[in-house]
């Protein structure tokens, strides 16, 4: 996750390596207040540079923030896998959205499965199938192939 999406805004807002060092403290403690994550594990870091930090993480929808005496704890709004499938999903629908044709991005996505592993082909065909079925499409009623 070195180029982050964020979630739920511009695409162009990437994490920062600060952001992404913070975050993964966080993750990794559930839950702290700057003075906690300074205290184990930043200790190099100024209070005001790890408290500003934080709030742009939570002003982008990633942190949530709760008052705690005079100060705020702050914990991680998604997991590691569900960031991930956000950044993801996010990235496929900019590129379908910016593509002429649907198809070319998804021609592409095909590519380079095949490229890296024959195994993740079979595992995007059976995730095809299972939305298929979820969406009570049977298999006789997709478009034919005209060549």
């Amino acid at each position: 996750m070195n180029r982050i999406f964020h979630p739920f805004r511009s695409p162009s807002r990437h994490l920062g390596p600060l952001e992404q060092r913070l975050l993964n403290r966080l993750w990794a403690k559930g839950s702290a207040t700057v003075r906690e994550l300074l205290e184990n594990g930043c200790p190099e870091l100024a209070y005001t540079t790890v408290m500003t930090t934080l709030d742009r993480l939570f002003k982008k929808g990633i942190l949530t923030r709760w008052e705690e005496g005079r100060a705020f704890r702050y914990g991680p709004r998604f997991s590691r896998e569900e960031l991930s499938r956000e950044v993801a999903g996010q990235a496929l629908r900019q590129l379908l959205d910016a593509s002429p044709s649907s198809s070319l991005p998804l021609s592409f996505l095909v590519e380079i499965l095949g490229e890296r592993d024959a195994q993740l082909l079979d595992d995007l065909q059976e995730l095809v199938e299972r939305k298929r079925r979820e969406l009570g499409f049977p298999r006789e009623s997709r478009p034919k192939e005209t060549k």
